[in-house]
């Protein structure tokens, strides 16, 4: 029998060498590295490099949609062209009712929004447009399904590197002019190195849900289809992530160890960031004694490399989300 999984969480210290998938912007010809200040356990600051949870769900939605787009789960013309509005009013009226367009739920909208799109579903949006002729279908919200925390360097286990660019000139071509592209844009671009903490949770039993009128707006085999969309879009970011100046310095991904947690209840999956070098006991413990309190709600399962990750997710993937009765 197929396990009901409700929320899975993934808190792991990932190794990265010589990226830069999150960058803070340019001072005159100097990329500026994302930098972050955060306290550790015993209260000192520290300044780190970071990952902003912007960028793993812009690498996600990227995978999320070739994803569906090659097995046939709906989604919105915007979220196919990876726009970032995700979807329009005027496609949005195309899944409401003419009988149903006048009336003044917001509800409405989150329903053709579910059914009509699985990114918009999983990220979530904020509808700002008036759909229709509903009073209060402007500024309509859906929450995301998945949801990334900063990736933060580990202090004292990261640091950053600043390399000059410069493009290959060749006058041997013969081609000149003010149009032959030769000109010369010299910059220093940062490489960074370390060891960073990545956590991310997925509320499983919100696919398809719709958190205004309470009920689920997809059927289970839309649910399961998305579930599984989710969870090897997931993966793939871990394996491929496409953030920035991955063109020529694509991230050397040396190790990522952890713990995967789930639960097959409402009580959220637990999570600790590994800033704080316990963790992993933490994590057990607290799943210890949330089964004592409900039991057999909460599995965990560490990992230590990418072979043992790929593993927990194969398993994931062949359960089910849970289902608010």
């Amino acid at each position: 029998m197929k396990k009901q999984i409700a929320s899975i969480s993934i808190s792991g210290e990932i190794t990265l060498n010589m990226h830069s998938l999150n960058n803070e912007g340019g001072e005159g010809n100097q990329i500026m590295t994302r930098q972050l200040t955060i306290v550790d356990k015993e209260g000192r600051e520290h300044t780190v490099n970071g990952i902003s949870g912007d960028m793993f769900k812009h690498i996600h939605a990227g995978h999320l949609v070739n994803y569906c787009l090659e097995n046939n789960i709906e989604l919105s013309q915007y979220s196919k062209a990876l726009n970032p509005n995700r979807i329009s009013a005027a496609e949005l009226l195309n899944y409401i009712t003419e009988s149903k367009k006048k009336n003044e739920k917001a509800g409405i909208v989150i329903d053709a929004l579910i059914n009509s799109c699985a990114v918009c579903d999983t990220h979530g949006i904020l509808i700002t447009e008036k759909v229709g002729d509903n009073k209060d279908s402007s500024n309509t919200p859906r929450k995301s399904v998945i949801e990334f925390g900063w990736t933060i360097g580990i202090p004292e286990k990261n640091n950053t590197e600043t390399y000059l660019h410069t493009k290959v000139v060749h006058s041997s071509t013969g081609v000149k002019g003010e149009s032959s592209n030769e000109g010369q844009n010299i910059f220093h671009r940062p490489a960074n190195h370390g060891a960073y903490a990545f956590v991310c949770n997925l509320d499983t039993y919100r696919i398809g849900f719709n958190d205004i009128d309470r009920n689920y707006a997809i059927d289970d085999n839309k649910r399961k289809a998305r579930y599984k969309a989710i969870l090897q879009s997931l993966l793939s970011s871990f394996l491929n992530p496409r953030g920035a100046m991955t063109s020529t310095q694509k991230p050397h991904i040396t190790d990522f160890k952890g713990v995967v947690t789930y639960s097959e209840k409402l009580i959220p999956a637990p999570t600790i960031s590994p800033i704080n070098p316990d963790y992993e006991k933490e994590i057990e413990t607290i799943t210890t004694n949330l089964n004592l309190i409900e039991k057999d709600s909460i599995t965990a399962k560490p990992f230590n490399g990418f072979g043992e990750l790929t593993v927990i997710f194969k398993d994931l993937i062949q359960e089910e989300p849970y289902k608010i009765s």
